[in-house]
């Protein structure tokens, strides 16, 4: 194994331990490992998941930084600029989480592809736009046909209308 498969190997495992430490509720740990992830080779997994750890610690200003480093790494990645949109939408910064959640909507690489479906959504909920709620929940719906809460929030949306 050449150097640069070993290190893409040791950033995996410390990436994953970092996931395992944060759902066990070990945020600073798990911290500490997406740290020492990006310290072998930067990700965009490991800085994006480092920004979701950190919004957990309520720090989103540093979460949104963690996931512009993810950008910067890989652009095809869908989960930061997602994850930007939500930590947007947590400050109340409605319009501006908008753009990034039609960004993680269009990026070549990204799973749950329904999430930022999902997101815009509740955005739009919240200002009672009710034809573009309607319009991105119904898409969460479709493109997580077997997901229950896009079923459930497109459900929930029609019933305001009944």
């Amino acid at each position: 194994m050449d150097d640069r498969a070993e290190d893409h190997a040791e950033a995996l495992k410390l990436w994953q331990e970092g996931y395992r430490l944060q759902m066990a509720g070990d945020l600073e740990a798990a911290i500490a490992a997406y740290r020492r992830s990006l310290a072998v080779r930067p990700t965009a997994e490991a800085h994006t998941f480092l920004g979701w750890a950190m919004s957990f610690q309520g720090r989103l200003d540093d979460a949104i930084a963690a996931c512009h480093d993810a950008i910067a790494v890989d652009p095809a990645f869908g989960n930061p600029y997602n994850d930007i949109g939500v930590y947007l939408m947590q400050q109340d910064k409605l319009e501006e989480a908008i753009p990034w959640l039609e960004k993680a909507k269009h990026a070549p690489r990204y799973e749950p592809r329904h999430f930022p479906y999902m997101n815009l959504g509740r955005i739009y909920v919240k200002q009672r736009r009710w034809t573009e709620a309607h319009r991105e929940l119904e898409a969460a719906a479709r493109v997580a046909p077997h997901d229950p809460g896009a079923r459930k929030a497109l459900h929930e949306l029609r019933g305001r209308f009944n």
